[in-house]
């Protein structure tokens, strides 16, 4: 999903804080309450079963935003036809709390017309409101208890080459998301409460990253890849702290970053999974390299820190999976080719799930030397690019149209 479409970002070593907006069980943004495809809550069975079993399946619409677990509650943000449609569901039973909608009609780039009118971006929750960001860049805060929209902003005049897919980061009261298209926009921080303009960064367009805020050095920075950089901007007033030049054919940064300490590796089409360290001399800050891998290139899907490696899907060698030692850079263990063009990857503990474009969920166990492959399950009928959200023993899967609850029981 262009959902996901996001370069990777990864960081090691000391003091760094990412945001958290929920704990426990809950799945309250992408890739979860930490930004970092980790699984707070999961109940492994003692014996994987041969299927999963379905509770429940219900069209939710079209996109492949991924859905949003909280307290009781599934959130989810699709198309349905000319309009955008955010909803609430009974997380038991699939049945519709609330739902609201309004008109967004959107023409799809010829390039992207296989993926859809979207969304792309998926929903974030946080402090009882939820916050979208439309295919066409409508930026929405609606009440999660009742679904009331709470405030609007309208899409700029130029949008993203293939629409957007970034997902909301919300902070210390701000909303934080990149409007705008083409070698235009603006990383903005609006008022969660207001919808209010607190501040903005226009120093390169968007991409399809979404952005991670963290502290460093006790400075707390977004950090995100733009159209054409990496950049780490105050979180407070939006100021420029360091940037870098980055960016991969066609443009289309997509991997969403992962930040511990101050090593930050990034990664993207045709280009080395690489760590770079943020320096501060004084009041300068910079990027320093500090390895490279050129065997793995990170292209629309997410990878997972599990220990001391990084576990995630190259393109290279038509979908491969690969695990590199985060402290040298160096292959660990490759899988075979052509595994999957695409994969939605978290994990709990050591255990890892990936879930493949073609409804096909892969488990397995990474160790310090390689991958055990456990199960695959087939999870739905249509395409699955959003990623799963896993919650105790339940299961949450979006395709093509609709939302099924599997269970591990």
């Amino acid at each position: 999903m262009l959902s996901r479409y996001l370069p990777l970002v990864f960081l090691l070593g000391s003091s760094t804080v990412l945001v958290s907006q929920g704990s426990g069980s809950d799945w309250p943004q992408f890739r979860g309450p930490n930004r970092d495809g980790v699984v707070a809550s999961f109940t492994e069975p003692k014996t994987w079963p041969e299927r999963l079993t379905r509770v429940w399946k219900v069209d939710v619409g079209e996109g492949y935003a991924a859905p949003v677990l909280v307290g009781n509650r599934v959130y989810m943000f699709t198309r349905q036809g000319a309009n955008e449609v955010t909803q609430a569901l009974d997380a038991a039973t699939g049945k519709v709390v609330w739902q609201t909608r309004y008109a967004a009609p959107v023409t799809v780039n010829p390039a992207a017309q296989a993926h859809g009118p979207g969304p792309k971006a998926t929903p974030t929750f946080a402090e009882g409101r939820l916050f979208t960001l439309g295919m066409g860049g409508i930026v929405t805060a609606f009440d999660a208890a009742s679904g009331k929209q709470l405030w609007q902003k309208p899409a700029g005049p130029v949008l993203p080459l293939y629409g957007t897919a970034m997902s909301p980061l919300v902070d210390r009261g701000l909303v934080i998301v990149h409007v705008g298209g083409h070698n235009q926009g603006a990383l903005t921080a609006f008022d969660a409460a207001t919808g209010a303009v607190k501040w903005t960064w226009n120093g390169d367009g968007p991409s399809y990253a979404s952005p991670i805020v963290a502290d460093v050095d006790g400075v707390r920075q977004v950090i995100t890849l733009t159209q054409e950089n990496i950049v780490g901007v105050s979180a407070g007033d939006g100021r420029l702290l360091w940037r870098r030049p980055f960016s991969t054919e066609y443009t289309q940064n997509i991997i969403t970053p992962i930040l511990m300490g101050r090593t930050l590796i990034v990664s993207g089409y045709q280009r080395p999974t690489a760590a770079l360290r943020i320096v501060k001399k004084g009041d300068q800050w910079s990027l320093e390299d500090a390895w490279e891998n050129p065997a793995a290139s990170l292209y629309m899907a997410d990878a997972v820190l599990v220990g001391d490696t990084l576990f995630g899907l190259s393109h290279r060698n038509s979908g491969q999976y690969v695990l590199l030692d985060v402290k040298t850079g160096k292959t660990v263990w490759t899988g075979m080719p052509r595994q999957a063009t695409n994969a939605a990857i978290v994990h709990a503990g050591n255990v890892v799930f990936s879930l493949e474009e073609d409804a096909q969920l892969l488990v397995g166990r990474v160790s310090g030397t390689g991958f055990q492959e456990l199960k695959r399950y087939t999870v739905a009928e249509g395409a699955t690019w959003a990623e799963p959200a896993i919650s105790g023993n339940r299961i949450f899967v979006k395709d093509a149209s609709a939302l099924t609850l599997w269970t591990l029981s």
